[in-house]
C-alpha cells in the first residue's frame, strides 16, 4: 500500500491524486463551495476582502484560481499575488516585472556560459587520442 502522511494535518492516508487525507478533501471543498458562494454574491470583491469575510486564507484562494476552479474573468477587482514579489496580478505566476528581471538573469547567464566555454583553448583538460600514443 502507499501511505503517506498529509501535508496539511499528517494524518497517514493511503496516497490519492489530491496528495491529502478524505477529511482535508472535504474541508478544501466545503472552503470552496464557501467561496464561490461568496463571489457569486458580492462580484466587485477583491482577495482581501473575499479571505476576511470567509476566513479562507489567502493562499487557498490563490490555489483556487490557480487550478481554475474560480475563475476571475467576470470579477474585475480579483486578483493575486505574484510568487516572487507579492504584487498583485490577474494572470500568471509572476507580475512583468520579476518575469522580465527573470529572462534578463537567463540571457546573462547563457552569455556567460557561452563566454567560459569559448575562453578555453583546444585540447586544454581534454584527453586527446594523440596523448594516448606519445610515450
Amino acid at each position: 500500500m502507499n501511505l503517506d502522511n498529509c501535508p496539511r494535518c499528517g494524518r497517514l492516508y493511503v496516497k490519492n491524486i489530491m496528495e491529502l487525507c478524505q477529511p482535508c478533501i472535504k474541508d478544501l471543498e466545503h472552503q470552496y463551495e464557501i467561496c464561490v458562494n461568496y463571489l457569486r454574491e458580492n462580484r466587485g470583491t477583491n482577495i482581501q476582502e473575499l479571505s476576511d469575510a470567509t476566513e479562507i486564507p489567502i493562499k487557498e484562494i490563490t490555489r483556487f484560481i490557480r487550478e481554475g476552479r474560480i475563475s476571475i474573468a467576470n470579477a474585475p477587482n480579483m486578483m493575486y499575488p505574484c510568487e516572487v514579489c507579492g504584487t498583485l496580478i490577474r494572470d500568471g505566476h509572476m507580475c512583468d516585472s520579476c518575469r522580465s528581471r527573470l529572462r534578463k538573469d537567463i540571457s546573462n547567464a547563457v552569455k556567460e556560459s557561452a563566454a567560459a566555454e569559448t575562453s578555453k583553448r583546444p585540447g586544454e583538460g581534454a584527453y586527446r587520442a594523440v596523448d594516448k600514443h606519445r610515450d
